[in-house]
């Protein structure tokens, strides 16, 4: 245990924001650099309790005890190796995972939880910073070749563990580079690129071949590639999004947000791309509908280039502050939270059915909406209007960040004929393999979407599965 008595000395602490004045004119990540002491002090706070509940709340059973005990004890390159004993990229889940494993804390039943998240992404960035993280090449190959298709977090772990494993892994990416929605659907000021490309150049002397720009299913028919590998694993995400199904949908000014927010992501990475096919909001009324992290996202994203105003409208109730009972610990507290891109600035908005859109010459220039309200109805909440609510906003752009449906069926999905559960999404065994003899699956394209530790922790199990059937067992974790 690093302290005994850490947990009763020391408050919770997490590094400041750069100033709001400050970070929405450039890129850059919107957290201050945290001290090395500082960050001992809080690993100190970690209990070290006899049931650590933390380990259930993280989807990749991460041994974060030990990492606090090693930290406590400036024994950082012991903690790296514990970290990556059970995660691939904790740089990634350190700075956008929204740590359930601090929602599980057991100091957090009557104090804050311990500062899980920020240990992570502390351990790991000093871990590159010293020159610790390596390329771990297999000793042996298998001979075994394995395609993966579709390199968010799900697709490049599978892809490292497979590589480790000895197999010949080539991992397809239908966009321009390789990273998926870590590339293209989360900004900058959460996650710099070189974050990415570090971890590419290291599966790279591992053994990983990477073809960016193919997309299977149009360019390359994914049976074709059946007869060319002895195992295929299917990570193309959840990609199929939530549309608004309203009169003037049809109008110049409304876009879905992975139009929206990937087309920033390419302008901060230099690429040249032509006003006419960029959406901006500079000078723009802008509403966003969503109130997840997407539309905190195009939050952020609208900030930083100079929008007028900006509104974010969510259909559900506003949550609560705290914990309701009925959403006890060490579940995930559905509360009312605020991101660095609400920090910002912008109305926060719930309770509002958007009804129709209007506009001029084509262009959007309105939102009609309604309050609603939810009441129980024959076991389950119901939707209703309330009267005399209506209302008018005026907006010339809006952004659809209203979450996913599932993978998009056309293509690679249904040139293999693969069994989909009744949501929508690919369906697996126990082993991650799909109906296909074979063809395996990981992250939200089995799952539907889900956060980037689940999409690792699935890559992993993929990974554990592909192995286990082209070589009869497996030693993969």
């Amino acid at each position: 245990m690093a302290k005994i008595t850490g947990f009763m000395e020391y408050e919770r602490e997490l590094p400041r924001r750069r100033p709001v004045a400050e970070r929405v004119y450039d890129w850059l990540e919107v957290y201050e650099e945290f001290p090395g002491e500082a960050l001992k002090k809080q690993a100190a706070r970690c209990m070290d309790c006899g049931i650590p509940f933390c380990h259930q709340g993280c989807p990749l059973g991460n041994i974060i005890p030990d990492w606090n005990d090693m930290v406590w004890r400036d024994q950082w390159h012991r903690a790296i190796e514990r970290m990556h004993a059970t995660n691939n990229f904790p740089e990634f889940t350190g700075r956008v995972c929204p740590a359930p494993c601090e929602a599980a804390c057991v100091l957090g039943i009557n104090d804050d939880p311990v500062t899980i998240k920020q240990m992570e992404v502390s351990i790991a960035d000093r871990a590159w910073d010293e020159g610790w993280v390596k390329p771990e090449p297999a000793e042996t190959k298998t001979g075994k070749r394995v395609a993966v298709i579709g390199s968010g977090p799900a697709g490049l772990a599978c892809s490292q563990q497979l590589a480790r494993a000895g197999h010949d892994v080539v991992l397809y990416e239908r966009e321009d580079r390789i990273g998926g929605l870590l590339r293209y659907g989360i900004p900058d000021f959460k996650l710099r690129k070189f974050h990415i490309d570090r971890r590419i150049d290291q599966m790279e002397a591992e053994g990983v071949q990477f073809k960016p720009g193919v997309n299977v299913g149009v360019d390359v028919d994914v049976r074709e590639l059946r007869t060319q590998f002895d195992a295929i694993c299917l990570t193309g995400g959840a990609t199929h999004a939530r549309d608004l199904d309203v009169s003037g949908r049809e109008l110049e000014g409304v876009y879905l947000a992975m139009d929206y927010l990937p087309l920033q992501n390419k302008r901060v990475a230099g690429d040249e791309i032509p006003d006419e096919s960029f959406i901006s909001a500079e000078g723009k009324r802008v509403i966003i509908l969503g109130g997840g992290d997407t539309g905190a996202d195009c939050l952020g994203t609208a900030h930083r280039q100079g929008a007028a105003e900006v509104k974010q409208f969510e259909l559900l109730s506003r949550p609560p502050d705290t914990r309701p009972e009925e959403n006890p610990w060490p579940t995930w507290p559905n509360i009312y939270r605020v991101s660095s891109a609400h920090e910002e600035g912008g109305v926060r908005d719930y309770s509002i059915l958007t009804t129709k859109l209007t506009g001029e010459n084509g262009k959007l220039k309105q939102l009609h909406g309604v309050r609603v309200e939810f009441e129980p109805k024959d076991g389950r909440m119901a939707m209703r209007e309330v009267p005399g609510s209506e209302f008018v906003e005026e907006v010339d752009l809006l952004l659809l960040a209203m979450g996913f449906l599932g993978p998009e069926k056309p293509g690679m999905l249904e040139q293999l004929g693969v069994k989909l559960t009744e949501r929508g999404n690919v369906w697996a065994d126990e082993n991650k393999m799909t109906s296909v003899p074979g063809v395996f699956t990981a992250g939200d394209m089995t799952r539907g979407q889900s956060l980037i530790v689940w999409a690792i922790a699935e890559g992993r199990a993929a990974a554990r599965g592909i192995d286990k059937h082209l070589m009869g067992e497996t030693v993969l974790p």
